[in-house]
């Protein structure tokens, strides 16, 4: 706009949306798919118009879901500051350009392109417990037929006390890491005291800089409970119930405040459970001594449903707007697949939730075409959990994101669906959450432990006791890594077998087989898995990967040496098994140590939590007379 323009738009990070063809549902996708894109702007400029109208004309016309221009404000010929827009309409998706303009910008072209190269994942690290990281972990993807030379990397970040919108640059680190066509790489680096703010990344390359922006948060895999407490119920103060969900590995809870515990200091102390919740006043929650205790601030619902008419992208960012300039970390319940493409970037953790028996979906269960021509009401397939959760972190890249795991609960009620448990069996419920695991989540949420839900299936708790406990020693893999393959494996002609994910941290993989063999029992109301059976897998790895030193299987139970060969781009493994498999990579033996260490962690910290069964049946029957006499 300015004949003099001092601005200058010093990158670009392009997310095209993607949708998932493997999803079903009676309604169409709507418009689109478009593109996530931020334009990275060193100088004062503001923003001013988008091809020729404003971002409020482009919301209005349906072009955009959502944007952040209106709260840009002006910086200094030396910071950085960070427009993005979330297109709608198929006119701002891959192949489409658009100008922009602004107060102190020139015009500039910008194309809307499938990068070749690209940050997949930025974390941010710390120690155990931390609340301030003083590491960030960076991946890589280079889908070019040619190396690519990553050189140096440097994080923008706000001034102390100062707006967030306005970021400076931080000292560049050098790099040394070359990472090979169509392959990933991973820069690892200590920078202390970060700010819990927005930070954009920056990537010194050989092919030109690569951005990425996100808020910075010490990561830490959260496994929650949910909703602990029942309406009209005591249970959440009680050592009984608190012990029991502890044992289970759960560290959070969705609740701001619950009398009788939170403001109890002694028993918080010895059940903590970190906060999942508005958190309002903003000001309070932000404090060193309530912080330490904060997950992440999620208060919206489910807005995609939104009581049948979703809230528009826009409206959710306003809502979450006044979060930004505090350390406190949001997040966003997405819930359909179909959509969800529109709401992508809109919060700093993204999650969603979708269970696949007898709870209520977004998808049409009945046209999945899954089980010899049998359709069925009560259920969907188990490996779309997979597909839901690489959607979901594809869409919100280089975000970490968190899955609403199916539990126990007791209020999915459906007499015409032709199932009579009305929650998943311990098998079903595992599934889920090992195929969201392998899809690369860095917290896990089961819905709904209620004293209710756990205590009407208890066959389920030794289920999720032992997926926490294998979280627990998998956990650096799942945090410093990035999803970096799947695949399907299959018996030709005889339909679904395997599916074959790794998540691959620097000097480690995570490899997870899901078994999709499973069938419908004889009585037609779950699922079921067959015998174990000899398999050969064959996993894809990195580069940096395919030297490996050690390979071994891991359960709850502890460690296993395996068959295993290097082969061509990765390994193979020859093994006997049913359900799943999970397998851990290691470019040394420390790899093996580390693991081992966190199983005998995991093991002596559920002991401090014992599990009194009868005691708790006299509690639950207690709550649900207290309950009775308060209706």
């Amino acid at each position: 706009m300015s004949a003099s323009a001092s601005s200058k738009i010093i990158g670009v990070s392009i997310v095209p949306h993607t949708t998932a063809p493997e999803m079903r549902y009676r309604e169409q996708r709507g418009s689109g798919p478009a593109a996530l894109v931020r334009l990275f702007i060193k100088g004062d400029a503001l923003p001013g118009i988008f091809n020729g109208k404003t971002p409020s004309e482009l919301i209005a016309s349906g072009d955009w879901a959502w944007h952040d221009t209106a709260t840009a404000i002006k910086g200094t010929s030396d910071t950085l500051s960070v427009w993005t827009f979330n297109g709608k309409s198929a006119a701002w998706g891959t192949g489409k350009t658009f100008t922009v303009d602004g107060d102190g910008l020139d015009k500039t072209s910008i194309r809307i392109e499938q990068p070749k190269a690209w940050i997949s994942a930025v974390t941010y690290r710390g120690p155990a417990g931390a609340v301030h990281p003083d590491r960030v972990v960076v991946h890589v993807r280079n889908e070019q037929k040619t190396s690519l030379k990553v050189t140096g990397l440097r994080v923008w970040t706000s001034a102390k006390s100062a707006p967030w919108q306005v970021l400076h640059a931080g000292s560049w680190l050098p790099v040394t890491v070359t990472i090979g066509a169509s392959d990933s790489g991973v820069i690892d680096k200590y920078i202390p005291n970060l700010p819990l703010s927005y930070a954009a990344v920056e990537l010194r390359t050989s092919g030109g800089s690569l951005w990425a922006y996100s808020r910075v948060k010490a990561e830490h895999f959260a496994i929650s409970g949910g909703w602990i407490n029942n309406e009209g119920s005591d249970a959440h103060k009680d050592p009984l119930f608190l012990s029991l969900l502890k044992s289970l590995h759960i560290d959070t809870a969705h609740y701001q405040e619950l009398s009788g515990y939170s403001d109890n200091p002694a028993l918080f102390a010895k059940y903590p459970l970190k906060r999942f919740n508005k958190l309002d006043p903003i000001d309070v929650y932000s404090k060193p001594e309530k912080l330490i205790d904060v997950h992440a601030v999620e208060f919206l619902g489910e807005p995609q449903y939104g009581g049948g008419k979703p809230v528009p992208p826009q409206e959710i960012y306003d809502k979450l707007l006044p979060y930004r300039s505090s350390p406190l970390p949001t997040s966003v319940t997405h819930s359909e697949e179909r959509i969800w493409r529109w709401y992508a970037g809109l919060s700093d953790f993204p999650h969603y939730d979708a269970y696949r028996v007898t709870a209520p979906a977004a998808d049409a269960w009945m046209l999945y075409d899954r089980w010899g021509g049998k359709k069925i009401r009560w259920g969907a397939p188990l490996e779309t959990i997979g597909v839901m959760c690489r959607s979901l972190r594809e869409l919100n890249q280089p975000m970490p994101c968190a899955y609403w795991s199916q539990g126990p609960h007791e209020g999915w009620d459906d007499p015409f669906d032709g199932r009579k448990r009305r929650s998943p069996t311990p098998a079903e419920l595992r599934t889920q959450a090992i195929h969201a695991i392998g899809a690369r989540i860095t917290s896990l949420y089961w819905f709904n432990l209620s004293l209710n839900s756990l205590m009407m299936f208890p066959d389920t708790w030794d289920a999720m006791r032992r997926v926490g406990r294998e979280i627990r020693m998998v956990e650096p893999i799942l945090l410093d890594g990035d999803h970096t393959a799947f695949r399907k494996q299959g018996l030709l002609g005889a339909g679904p077998d395997w599916e074959l994910s790794v998540v691959s941290s620097a000097d480690a993989a995570l490899c997870v087989a899901a078994d999709v063999a499973y069938k419908i029992a004889d009585n037609g109301q779950e699922f079921v898995f067959g015998k174990p059976r000899a398999v050969r897998f064959a996993f894809p790895l990195p580069g940096r990967l395919r030297k490996a030193v050690d390979v071994f299987r891991i359960d709850a139970d502890g460690i296993y040496d395996v068959k295993w060969q290097a082969k061509g781009d990765g390994i193979l493994i020859d093994d006997v098994r049913a359900e799943d498999a999970l397998y851990v990579v290691g470019l040394s033996k420390a790899v093996r140590v580390g693991v081992q260490n966190r199983h005998e962690a995991a093991l002596v910290y559920e002991k401090s939590y014992p599990v009194d069964k009868a005691a708790l049946d006299v509690l639950w029957k207690r709550e649900a007379e207290k309950r009775k006499k308060k209706r």
